[in-house]
C-alpha cells in the first residue's frame, strides 16, 4: 500500500491532531495498541479507548513495550501508548531492542501541557527539564516528534510513521496534553518522497550479483531477519527454487522461512551450529547473504569462519559484492531484479542436509524431563499456525532445535537478548493473530521478571501456552561462570500454582517425560485460557547449543580475554 497516497481523513471534517493520529495508526494496518494510561497521557488515552482502535492494559510499561514489538513483528507495525517519563523511560529497554532488531513500533507519549511550562515550573513526574524525555528516545528511535505546534503536527505525524514502514525500526510521537483536541487550520497533507533505487547502480549490482551466482559450484543463500521485517519471503524462495539454491538462517532469522522447505539445511550459527550446515556455508563458494546482520549471536560468538568481503552482502543499509559498494539500493528492488534477471540451475543439494524428517518421539514416561526431551516432545506437536515466542537463555538455544513450518512463527530477542521478553512478547503475538497457537517458553529468571503479565493474557482468555523451565537459576551464567555463586541463584515459585493467584488458567507441575506429555495434550485442548506447565529442571541440564556456547564464552567472560 503506498500510504502517502491515503486520504486519512476528510479535510472538512477537520481532525483534531490526536484524531489524526488514530487515522494514521489505522491507515498503516495498526489495529491495537498497548499501554498503560497516565495523568499526561489520559485525554489521548480515552480518544483511543472510545475509538476504533482496541486498547490493551498492559502490567508494566516495557511489558507494553514487548507486546508491541511482537505485534509488529507479526502484523507489520505494532504501537505502545504510555505516559510522561515514568512511563516514557520505563519503556527504553523495550524500545531500545525494538531498534536492535528492527521491529517497527510507534511509540506514542503524552507530556505537559504547553500552557503548564510557562515559567519553567517544578511539574511531576518531570526530570532536568521538558525536553529530557525526547533527548533520550531520540537515541532509541529512528524519528521523532513532539507534536506542539498545530501547523505542522499533521506532517510530523505522517514522517515519523512513513520513517517506521520505510526503515522497519521504533518511532517517537510526544503529545502534550493541550494539544490533543487541537484542530489545525487547512493543515496540507504530507506526501511522502517515494524512495528509489539508483536505477545504474540496481542495474550494475544486479548483473555483478547474478554472475557471481551463476558461475559458483556451491551458492547458498543465508538468510536473516530483514528478508522476514520487509514482507521478502516469496521473492527469495522464487529465487532460490528457480536456481536449486540452498537456504540457510541466521538465529535472529529462525523461521523466516518455513524449516520443512526442502531447500532449507537449518541454522548457521558458527561453530555453535549443526557441522554439516557450518560446514557447507563456510565451504560455499559464494555465500549471499540476504538481510542478515553480522553480530556476535548470528556469528556464533565470533566462531563463524566467514569473510563478508567474500560474499553478496544485502542489507537495507548496505549492499557490498565483494569489494564493490553499491550506494541507494533498495534490498527489495535489489532482490526483485535478480528474480527478473533470473539465475542459472544449479546441482541438487545433498538430501542429507536439507531433509527434515525425525525419528518419531518414543515417550519414555517415568524418565526426568530434559530440555533436550521437552523441545523433542513439543516439536511434534507444532502446527503451521503456532507461534513459539522464545526467551533468552537456555529456552532460546533449545529452542532453535523446534522445526517451524510457517513463516515469522519464531520470536525471539535473539540479537539484543533481553531477558523478560517471552510472556508480554505472547500477549502481543496472540493479539496480533487470534486464531493462532502461541507458545511462550522462558527460564524462571525471565519469568519472574515480566511473567504476571499472565494477568492480561488471562484478562482477555487468551490460550497461551507458557512454558516455565525452572532449573533455580540463571543456567547460561552458570555455564559461563561455575560455581555455587549465590548471584546464580534464584527462589523457586511454584509457577503452577499461579492460575489460582490470578483467577483463570491452568497449572501442570512436570517432573518426567509423561508429565510433560499429558500436560501438553491437555493444554493444547483447552482453548478456555493460558496454561502454565511448570517443568522441573536438574540445574546442570542445558542443551547442546548452551554447551558449547559455555565452552566457547566461558574463558572471555571470566577473564576478560
Amino acid at each position: 500500500m503506498n500510504h502517502s497516497a491515503t486520504k486519512p481523513t476528510d479535510s472538512a471534517a477537520k481532525p483534531s491532531i490526536g484524531e489524526y493520529l488514530i487515522q494514521r495508526l489505522q491507515d498503516y494496518g495498526i489495529a491495537d495498541v498497548f499501554g498503560i494510561p497516565g495523568d499526561y497521557v489520559l485525554s489521548f488515552y480515552t480518544m483511543l479507548e472510545e475509538g476504533p482502535l482496541n486498547t490493551i492494559g498492559c502490567t508494566r510499561e516495557d511489558c507494553a513495550g514487548f507486546a508491541a514489538d511482537a505485534y509488529a513483528r507479526v502484523n507489520g507495525m505494532g504501537a505502545l501508548c504510555v505516559t510522561y517519563c515514568v512511563g516514557g523511560l520505563s519503556v527504553c529497554n523495550s524500545i531500545a531492542g525494538a531498534y536492535a532488531e528492527k521491529s517497527p513500533v510507534v511509540m506514542i507519549t503524552g507530556s505537559p501541557g504547553l500552557r503548564e511550562r510557562i515559567h519553567n515550573p517544578l511539574l511531576h513526574h518531570m526530570v532536568r527539564n521538558f525536553r529530557t524525555q525526547y533527548d533520550v528516545f531520540e537515541k532509541l528511535c529512528v524519528a521523532g516528534a513532539e507534536l506542539n505546534d498545530p501547523l505542522t503536527a499533521f506532517r510530523e505525524i505522517d514522517r515519523v510513521l512513513a520513517a517506521c514502514e520505510r526503515y522497519k525500526r521504533p518511532v517517537y510521537l510526544e503529545i502534550p496534553r493541550d494539544m490533543v483536541h487541537v484542530r489545525p487550520e487547512g493543515a496540507p497533507p504530507y506526501e511522502q518522497p517515494v524512495a528509489l533505487s539508483n536505477q545504474g547502480a540496481l542495474a550494475e549490482a544486479v548483473e555483478e550479483a547474478a554472475k557471481r551466482i551463476d558461475a559458483a559450484e556451491r551458492p547458498v543463500f543465508l538468510l536473516g531477519v530483514e528478508v522476514h521485517r520487509f514482507g521478502l519471503q516469496d521473492t527469495v524462495l522464487q529465487l532460490a527454487e528457480s536456481a536449486n539454491i540452498p537456504l540457510a538462517a541466521t538465529m535472529l532469522g529462525k523461521g523466516v522461512v518455513a524449516e520443512t522447505h526442502p531447500l532449507y539445511m537449518g541454522l548457521y550459527e558458527g561453530a555453535l551450529g549443526p557441522e554439516a550446515v557450518t560446514e557447507y556455508v563456510e565451504s560455499s563458494d559464494c555465500v549471499v547473504m540476504l538481510g542478515t546482520f553480522m553480530t556476535d549471536i548470528n556469528l556464533g560468538i565470533y566462531t563463524a569462519k566467514l569473510d563478508v568481503s567474500d560474499c553478496v552482502y544485502a542489507t537495507s543499509e548496505e549492499l557490498r559484492i565483494r569489494h564493490h559498494h553499491y550506494h541507494d539500493v533498495r534490498l527489495e528492488d535489489f532482490l526483485a531484479g535478480l528474480a527478473k534477471r533470473g539465475l542459472s540451475q544449479h546441482s541438487p543439494v545433498p538430501t542429507e542436509l536439507t531433509d527434515w524428517r525425525k525419528e518419531p518421539f518414543q515417550l519414555n514416561a517415568e524418565a526426568e524431563i530434559t530440555i533436550s526431551r521437552m523441545i523433542d516432545r513439543l516439536d511434534e506437536q507444532l502446527e503451521g499456525d503456532t507461534i513459539v515466542v522464545a526467551d533468552i537463555g537456555d529456552a532460546l538455544f533449545a529452542s532453535t532445535e523446534l522445526t517451524t513450518r510457517g513463516q515469522t512463527e519464531f520470536l525471539s530477542p535473539a540479537y539484543y537478548t533481553s531477558m523478560g521478553f517471552s510472556v508480554p512478547a505472547a500477549l502481543g503475538a496472540q493479539v496480533a493473530r487470534p486464531e493462532a497457537r502461541v507458545i511462550a517458553i522462558v527460564g524462571d529468571g525471565a519469568f519472574q521478571m515480566t511473567g504476571m503479565e499472565l494477568s492480561s493474557i488471562v484478562r482477555h482468555h487468551m490460550p497461551v501456552i507458557a512454558i516455565v523451565l525452572n532449573n533455580s537459576g540463571y543456567g547460561t551464567e552458570r555455564l559461563l561462570h561455575p560455581g555455587e555463586y549465590e548471584f546464580n541463584q534464584i527462589h523457586s515459585w511454584q509457577y503452577d500454582q499461579l492460575p489460582e493467584v490470578l483467577r483463570g488458567g491452568t497449572g501442570y507441575e512436570i517432573h518426567t517425560e509423561g508429565d510433560f506429555d499429558r500436560a501438553l495434550r491437555a493444554a493444547w485442548e483447552d482453548k478456555s485460557g493460558p496454561s502454565i506447565l511448570h517443568v522441573h529442571l536438574d540445574p546442570q541440564d542445558c542443551s547442546k547449543a548452551l554447551d558449547r556456547l559455555g565452552k566457547m564464552m566461558r574463558e572471555t567472560v571470566t577473564q576478560g580475554k
